[in-house]
């Protein structure tokens, strides 16, 4: 007898033929039931607010819309929605973009079936599951060092900028109208940040890593 308040899940996917195999799987378990597909970003948002689903397995790449962008806006609209990220990809960028965005889990598409009914029943109490390829890819990202002028604050990063125009410091103070010595302070700071010795290399580095736009 199947129990009386089974876990209400969505589907997403912009491949009808995967939204289809999805839903053949759910209907094999009695305590999960099928109340939504969707095939973007969008539509998703759209019909959250509509199914109120308990929890969403969410594609990732899609057009439009991708899935972490779909995952903020539900989570914003509807918090007790839980996300669980279900994708062919596991590239570090990808696992932290979903997972800042408020997803409670992320797996692979190759995950065995009672393995993704067990993180659609975890998300749905409230823990995370994570397939071993993301947690690795999550471990990477934290060992690695972090970026170039990533504590450059807003007005060093104006001062970057200027200093990729090729104005001189009195040129920066006039245009950010502070004294010369405040511009040469904020030059200074930005080349120890940067770990440069000449504007030349700050330069360099803020165009090679994209620093100013």
């Amino acid at each position: 007898m199947p129990p009386p308040n089974p876990i209400r899940v969505m589907l997403v996917d912009d491949h009808a033929v995967v939204r289809s195999g999805l839903s053949a799987f759910l209907l094999a378990f009695d305590d999960l039931e099928l109340v939504g597909e969707a095939g973007s970003g969008e539509e998703t948002v759209r019909l959250c607010d509509q199914f109120q689903p308990d929890v969403v397995l969410m594609d990732l790449v899609m057009p439009g819309m991708d899935g972490a962008a779909a995952t903020c806006a539900i989570r914003e609209r509807c918090p007790q929605i839980q996300v669980v990220a279900l994708t062919s990809f596991k590239e570090k960028e990808l696992v932290q973009g979903v997972l800042e965005a408020g997803a409670i889990g992320y797996l692979l598409k190759n995950v065995a079936a009672d393995e993704l009914a067990d993180a659609i029943r975890a998300a749905h109490a409230g823990r995370a599951t994570l397939a071993p390829e993301a947690a690795q890819a999550l471990i990477q990202a934290t060992r690695e060092p972090p970026a170039p002028g990533y504590d450059l604050t807003p007005r060093e990063r104006e001062v970057l900028a200027l200093m990729v125009e090729g104005l001189s410091n009195p040129e920066i103070a006039g245009r950010l109208m502070v004294s010369p010595s405040t511009a040469k302070f904020h030059v200074s700071n930005v080349l120890s940040k940067l770990g440069v010795t000449s504007r030349t290399e700050a330069v360099s580095l803020a165009l090679q890593h994209h620093l100013v736009t």
